[in-house]
C-alpha cells in the first residue's frame, strides 16, 4: 500500500482526489490538510464522503508533512505549492502538484503570468503530467506538474495533427467552455448561482487567461515550432465539464480518412481517450465524473478547416483523475486502477 497525503483537501480538486483515492485498492489515504477546517472531519466538510473517509483535517507545518506519507498531492493555490515542494523533495517524497507552479518550463514566462518563483530550480526537473504524451518520463519522476483543465482538452485534441504536420499552426483557434467548478471553491461574485444561471458568457478574452502560455508551450513542442493560438474561454451554467471546439486550417493533401488514421494511431491504446465515430460529437454530460476525454473531428471542405471537439470533466481528467492516473504511473501501478468508473448520467 502506498501512503498518500492531500495538501489542500478542502477545494474541489482535493475533494475529488479524496473521492477517487478512498476507493483505490493500492492506496492508504494517510492525511489531508486544510487550514480553514483544521480539526474537522473531512466527511463533515464534504458530506458525500460520509462512511467512506474518516480523516480529520490537519494544519501541519511543511517540515512535519513528510513524516505522514510517501507521495503528496498539492492541491493548493499558485505560490503556495512552490514553498512546500522543496521540503517534500528534500525528504525523499514524490509530489504531484495540481497548481500551475511547475507547469511552465521558462521562468520568465511563469513570472510574467503569475508571480516571482521561489523554487525555480525545480522547473527543469518537473515533468508535465499528460500521460498520453509523456508516459515514459512520468514513470521515473519525483515531481510532476499536473496539467490545467483547458490545456488538457486542447492539447489532446490537437496532438495527432501537430505531430504529423497536418494543420497550419498559425491558424489555431480554441473556443472552450467550462463549468463553474473550474473557478475553485472560494466564493466569487462572478460564479454565484444568480450570476451564472440561465446565462453563458466569455471571460479573460484576448490572451488574458493564464492557461494560454501552458497551452502554447505544449503545442509548440508538438509542432517543433513556436505556436501562438487564439484561446477564448467561456463560463457555462453547469457545475463541471469542459467542451473545447478547436479550429485550424489543414495543410495540403489531407483527407478525412488520413486524419482519422492519425487520431487512431495516437490514441488506439490509450485507456482514457474515446474517439467518437464520424458525426458523433462529444458532450460534457457523457464524461461527467469520469477520467475520459471524448474526441471527434469534422472537416469543412469548403474552407479546408478541421474542427476538433473534445470533452472532459474538468475536475477529473482536468485535475484529480489525471493526478491519480499520474500517481499510478509513477508508482508502477496499473494505470487505470481506481479510475474505471463509468461516467455519471444524467
Amino acid at each position: 500500500m502506498i501512503k498518500v497525503g492531500i495538501i489542500g483537501a478542502s477545494g474541489y480538486a482535493g475533494a475529488e482526489l479524496t473521492r477517487i483515492l478512498c476507493n483505490h485498492p493500492q492506496v492508504e489515504l494517510a492525511m489531508a490538510t486544510s487550514r480553514q477546517y483544521e480539526g474537522i472531519a473531512l466527511s463533515e466538510v464534504f458530506p458525500h464522503l460520509r462512511g467512506k473517509v474518516d480523516l480529520i483535517c490537519e494544519n501541519i507545518k511543511a517540515e512535519d508533512l513528510a513524516k505522514k506519507a510517501d507521495l503528496f498531492f498539492t492541491a493548493v493555490p499558485h505560490k503556495t505549492a512552490m514553498d512546500l515542494v522543496p521540503v517534500l523533495l528534500d525528504a525523499g517524497k514524490k509530489v504531484i502538484d495540481l497548481s500551475a507552479d511547475f507547469r511552465l518550463r521558462d521562468l520568465a514566462t511563469y513570472e510574467n503570468w503569475y508571480q516571482p518563483h521561489s523554487s525555480s530550480q525545480f522547473l527543469a526537473e518537473a515533468v508535465y503530467g499528460l500521460p498520453e504524451l509523456y508516459r515514459q518520463s512520468i514513470k521515473n519522476c519525483r515531481i510532476l506538474a499536473n496539467p490545467g483543465c483547458y490545456p488538457t482538452s486542447i492539447i489532446l485534441g490537437l496532438a495527432p495533427l501537430l505531430k504529423a504536420g497536418a494543420i497550419v499552426p498559425e491558424t489555431i483557434i480554441a473556443d472552450s467552455k467550462s463549468g463553474t467548478s473550474g473557478a475553485g471553491r472560494v466564493a466569487q461574485t462572478g460564479t454565484l448561482f444568480c450570476e451564472v444561471h440561465d446565462g453563458f458568457r466569455p471571460y479573460k478574452v484576448g490572451r488574458a487567461h493564464r492557461h494560454t502560455p501552458e497551452i502554447e508551450q505544449e503545442l509548440s513542442l508538438l509542432a517543433k515550432t513556436d505556436v501562438f493560438l487564439t484561446f477564448t474561454p467561456h463560463l457555462l451554467p453547469i457545475s463541471r465539464g469542459i467542451l473545447s471546439t478547436i479550429y485550424a486550417t489543414l495543410t495540403p493533401g489531407q483527407k478525412p480518412e488520413s486524419i482519422r488514421e492519425l487520431f487512431e494511431a495516437q490514441y488506439r491504446d490509450e485507456p482514457f481517450i474515446r474517439l467518437l465515430k464520424e458525426d458523433s460529437f462529444p458532450a460534457t454530460q457523457y464524461v461527467k465524473g469520469s477520467n475520459f476525454c471524448d474526441i471527434s473531428c469534422k472537416i469543412d471542405q469548403k474552407t479546408n478547416r478541421i474542427i476538433v471537439m473534445s470533452a472532459i470533466d474538468n475536475v477529473v481528467k482536468g485535475a484529480a483523475g489525471q493526478a491519480v492516473q499520474n500517481m499510478n504511473i509513477m508508482c508502477g501501478i496499473q494505470e487505470e486502477t481506481g479510475l474505471l468508473s463509468a461516467p455519471l448520467f444524467p
